[in-house]
């Protein structure tokens, strides 16, 4: 049954396909949601031992020990994307990051780099401190080989590029670098190509990666950074927030395509709108009310939505009192003199500000509330600032977790960014769209696939589709095979079995060996009989083959034996749907440059 409303579709939505994202105590977009769920703050205080680059600050009564370490952004698996060693190196640990998220975030939706037909564009905010702080430019005084990898490896410019080039894909490759609004500017020309017709998907994300990684900083009264390393938006006794590192990615399509390719959607992208206060703030840089209403007012404006139906306020938020009392007082502005109607929150509290990456933090937040219908709670707020007068506004505090119930119908969420320089960034997002109800599934035979680089990323594979399957009894089978069969790269090691059920796949998984199961070897040539050849590869002889358990046991064999499939004539046609399950298992290994 389905949980979200019927509604025409806006051929001017675009649909939020895929999410993939890292940050501080969170390794996946999942343990992302979780730590929300439970309220969980994931800061680090260090010991004067764990302290990088900071010796000479560390009796300074102002120096906070507070981080927000991101667990693995020295390493990388660059074998999966055919890099050397040497190149992994040279790159910059945004590269890297961003790389393997692009790479997550297509498989998260279901799509093969390999098989992708039509243009895929690439947009993400970056940070040009990052490449300085890992190693020095690249000298060119040559224009040999050797400088043209370091210098693809070091510029931001080529971040996007590069995901193009090394997963085999074609489209417009943008880098933006609109400081802490870097996310939305991306996701904001993304949605434009898309409506224009100039690409077919795209990837919108941001990546902010803190050198060193374990550092304080120095508490300066007025400054963004808090007195205590914690975050307390909108409280009375806020001091500001902590700086942290992370990568968020979306994959995006427009909304009726997405419906039409039977893909999974979180959310929808309803309006965007980007600003620049220009001259007309009160100090460069600085916050400036009209103009950030402005922004937030365009994005509703062109999505045709009314403030009353946006349900959740996403806030930039630093938790200083002067700058979320200019960012009330301006989204007041926007949403009019109603009350009580929009919940007011913040990932800040939990994470921190990720800075180019601070942006994808608050979307995910607000993407997965609208796909969980769910309200986090925000928090280190215990004591609402008065001065922010929030009884007189829309706004109410989201002091704990809670179902959502729309009061307006539909669910909706507007996440704003802002950035030094007077940068203003703000989106509207809407739930998904009820699907098509499907008949029960029928318990009839289905080829499913796996495969890695290795034997031990096959295990692994196979270890986390169990595992999700016991997290998720309802699922259908169908939809499992089409997202595995299509969905993944094909790789030199594979295992792939023939089952009826989701029960039978779970008992299959766990097997080495059994009736209906293959893996790869180099055995006999394989019994083609029944079998039929297309441009893509052997398929069964006729449609009605597709559910004949002994054809698709010969073309299991046949695949772990290194033949070609055309996977697509197993379920063109067919119910199932694209779902989110498993990614790659990266045997990521540290990559730094120890000498320059």
């Amino acid at each position: 049954m389905n949980e979200h409303p019927e509604r025409e579709l806006d051929e001017s939505d675009i649909a939020i396909i895929g999410i993939a994202c890292r940050y501080p105590g969170a390794g996946d977009k999942d343990r992302f949601w979780e730590n929300l769920v439970e309220g969980r703050e994931s800061i680090t205080f260090l010991s004067t031992e764990e302290i990088e680059g900071d010796e000479s600050l560390l009796n300074n009564p102002s120096y906070v020990r507070a981080c927000a370490p991101l667990e693995g952004y020295d390493e990388f698996d660059p074998a999966v994307f055919g890099i050397t060693d040497r190149v992994a190196t040279l790159m910059t640990p945004e590269h890297r990051l961003f790389l393997e998220s692009v790479w997550d975030v297509l498989e998260d939706a279901g799509y093969d780099p390999d098989r992708v037909r039509g243009e895929v564009g690439i947009y993400s905010g970056a940070n040009p401190m990052t490449p300085a702080q890992y190693s020095s430019p690249p000298d060119w005084a040559s224009v040999g080989p050797e400088v043209m990898d370091r210098s693809n490896s070091w510029f931001t410019d080529t971040m996007t590029s590069n995901a193009l080039y090394y997963l085999g894909l074609t489209g417009e490759a943008v880098t933006v670098t609109a400081v802490c609004t870097g996310f939305h500017y991306s996701v904001h020309l993304a949605c434009q190509s898309l409506l224009m017709g100039q690409t077919d998907m795209a990837v919108a994300g941001g990546v902010m990666v803190r050198l060193p990684q374990r550092r304080g900083y120095l508490w300066e009264e007025g400054r963004i950074g808090s007195r205590d390393g914690h975050c307390r938006p909108f409280d009375a006794n806020g001091t500001g927030t902590r700086l942290a590192s992370g990568v968020a990615t979306l994959l995006l399509k427009p909304l009726t395509q997405a419906v039409a390719d039977g893909d999974h959607i979180y959310a929808s992208v309803k309006g965007t709108a980007i600003n620049n206060n220009g001259a007309s703030s009160v100090s460069y840089g600085f916050a400036q009310p009209e103009r950030l209403s402005a922004c937030i007012a365009g994005a509703m404006a062109v999505g045709g939505v009314s403030p009353d139906t946006v349900g959740l306020y996403e806030a930039n938020t630093f938790g200083l009192p002067i700058t979320d009392g200019l960012e009330v007082r301006a989204a007041h502005m926007a949403y009019g003199n109603h009350t009580g109607t929009t919940s007011l929150g913040s990932v800040k509290g939990n994470i921190g500000h990720a800075g180019v990456a601070a942006g994808g933090s608050g979307t995910v937040k607000a993407a997965l509330s609208l796909y969980h219908r769910r309200l986090v709670p925000t928090i280190n707020l215990t004591e609402v600032d008065k001065d922010l007068d929030l009884p007189n506004t829309p706004f109410v505090p989201q002091w704990e977790g809670e179902d959502w119930v729309p009061r307006a119908g539909i669910r909706r969420a507007g996440v704003t960014a802002l950035g030094g320089g007077g940068y203003n960034a703000h989106l509207v997002l809407e739930e998904p769209p009820a699907l098509p109800e499907r008949e029960p599934e029928a318990a009839v035979p289905r080829l499913v696939a796996l495969s890695a680089l290795d034997d031990r990323g096959l295990a692994r594979r196979r270890v986390a589709l169990r595992e999700w399957l016991a997290r998720h009894p309802d699922a259908r089978l169908d939809d499992i095979a089409l997202s595995l069969n299509l969905g993944r790269r094909i790789m030199d090691r594979r295992w792939a079995c023939v089952v009826s059920t989701t029960a039978e796949l779970a008992e299959a998984l766990k097997a080495d060996t059994g009736d209906r199961i293959a893996s790869g070897s180099s055995g006999a040539r394989p019994d083609l009989e029944g079998l039929r050849t297309t441009d893509a590869g052997l398929a069964p002889a006729t449609a009605a083959a597709r559910d004949d358990g002994d054809a698709l046991w010969r073309l299991a064999r046949a695949w772990t034996r290194g033949q070609r499939l055309d996977f697509a004539a197993l379920h063109e046609g067919l119910p199932g749907r694209r779902v989110p399950l498993p990614g790659y298992p990266f045997a990521r290994r540290r990559f730094w440059r120890t000498h320059w």
